[in-house]
């Protein structure tokens, strides 16, 4: 059985942490036996730190995250590759902490430990021993609201990051997939430029520029600290009241950001190609797909599932099976508050890519004007189930799980609330979705010899 409360329900007090703000039940998981299997809870700080748990049976490992909610679209020109340049940056280094030491921290422990900057947000994540969580919520609530941000560290991680877009820049399919998001959205569109940033806006960021961002940004009203494992919520929730409590972060009353607004913005049909003295040739292509929010997202999942998610898939069947045309091969779907899109990526020889162009916009003409089959819609339905099930069984999934909806959806589902969305999709909703999605104006981005 599972209880649910949407992140805008009714709130209460519970245990320890209601010294700490307002804790609510989201959800609840109990065995046949009526053993608990799962509780997730969530205390919002009077600081607007907000905090969100899943306890989960049998497991001996802990995932913490730190979500801030900032990336490369909150960047204008000027400060292009800004939130990942500040990601790095904050493993240089605090006051009590030198970058040997926090790394010293999680090694000693066999603890694993990073951080991604993506478009909408940016996520600092450690998965410990369930023993060793205090330590990796210290580690982590230290540099988020401590980090020194010195000169000659700016200097030195400058070299980095400009060394680690020329490694994206000599990866194909890096290189096709930010060619097609910049014909999507504009090359100088915060959706459409690389998170990166560039050679010549890193090279021209200031130190002074990169702190104004940090404290603009680096906020407690923007963060949310998701923890998945073997935990107790009010033990989790003292931990991070003291490990945030650096340089009076949590000081003072705030009200918890919400998701990003949705918008609209336009996607632009068109191609690009870019020349690379690569073996292969890489394209993407595709066309404008549905915003984040959009209730035909399971719809379309089916059919990207059906259509190119696997080895049994449409798409692979044709390309590589019967003809031959390709090694790989695989359609995907992106959303974002604003827009989203849907697209088919293949890496091929340079002599097959008129052939291979010609496959794929047969197929996705035939899926846009027929739908999927009813065999299709089985085998999507069941890749997409397999998919999400097998995937949480990990604490570390769980923590994105919980980190993304609480600061991008605005609503934590529950495992059998996704299955059965799943399951709900119809043959007439896959092909409604398929038939207004493929039939929009294409996109198409190639990169090769």
């Amino acid at each position: 059985m599972a209880a649910r409360i949407t992140p805008t329900g009714q709130q209460g007090s519970a245990g320890r942490s209601a010294s700490y703000g307002s804790t609510t039940t989201l959800e609840q998981t109990a065995a046949p036996d009526g053993s608990l299997t799962s509780l997730v809870r969530r205390t919002t700080m009077p600081s607007g730190l907000r905090i969100v748990t899943e306890r989960m049976a049998g497991v001996r490992s802990a995932a913490v995250g730190v979500w801030v909610g900032v990336g490369s679209v909150d960047e204008d020109d000027r400060l292009h590759g800004c939130s990942h340049f500040l990601e790095h940056l904050l493993f240089k280094g605090t006051p009590s902490r030198s970058a040997l030491d926090i790394s010293i921290a999680l090694d000693q422990v066999g603890g694993e430990f990073n951080a991604f900057t993506a478009k909408e947000y940016t996520c600092f994540h450690a998965r410990v021993l369930d023993e060793d969580l205090p330590i990796a919520i210290d580690v982590l609530g230290d540099m988020i609201t401590s980090s020194t941000l010195t000169a000659d560290d700016v200097e030195a991680e400058r070299d980095v990051i400009l060394d680690e877009i020329a490694m994206h820049d000599d990866d194909p399919d890096d290189v096709v997939h930010n060619l097609f998001a910049a014909q999507a959205w504009g090359a100088n569109s915060p959706l459409g430029r690389g998170i990166a940033g560039s050679e010549e806006s890193i090279s021209a960021l200031h130190r002074d520029e990169i702190a104004e961002f940090y404290g603009a940004h680096y906020r407690p009203e923007r963060v949310v600290v998701a923890v998945a494992g073997n935990l107790d919520h009010d033990e989790v929730v003292e931990l991070v009241a003291k490990a945030f409590a650096g340089a009076g972060f949590l000081t003072g009353t705030r009200t918890p950001i919400r998701p990003r607004r949705p918008g609209r913005l336009p996607v632009h049909p068109g191609e690009r190609r870019a020349r690379r003295p690569f073996e292969q040739a890489n394209l993407v292509l595709g066309t404008e797909g549905l915003r984040r929010d959009d209730e035909r997202r399971f719809a379309l999942g089916v059919v990207n599932a059906a259509v190119g998610g696997g080895t049994s898939s449409r798409l692979f069947q044709e390309v590589r099976e019967r003809r031959g045309l390709a090694y790989s091969v695989y359609s995907f779907t992106g959303s974002h508050a604003d827009s989203g899109l849907f697209g088919v990526a293949v890496g091929c020889l340079p002599s097959k890519l008129d052939d291979v162009l010609a496959t794929v916009r047969g197929e996705l003409s035939r899926v846009a004007a027929d739908g999927i089959t009813a065999e299709e819609l089985a085998l999507g339905k069941g890749q997409l189930r397999g998919g999400l099930v097998l995937g949480l069984e990990d604490s570390g999934a769980r923590m994105s799980r919980l980190g993304k909806a609480e600061l991008v959806h605005d609503e934590l589902l529950t495992i059998d609330e996704v299955l059965g969305r799943i399951e709900d999709v119809t043959l007439a909703e896959c092909a409604a979705v398929a038939g207004e999605v493929l039939s929009r104006p294409e996109l198409l981005a190639i990169v090769g010899p």
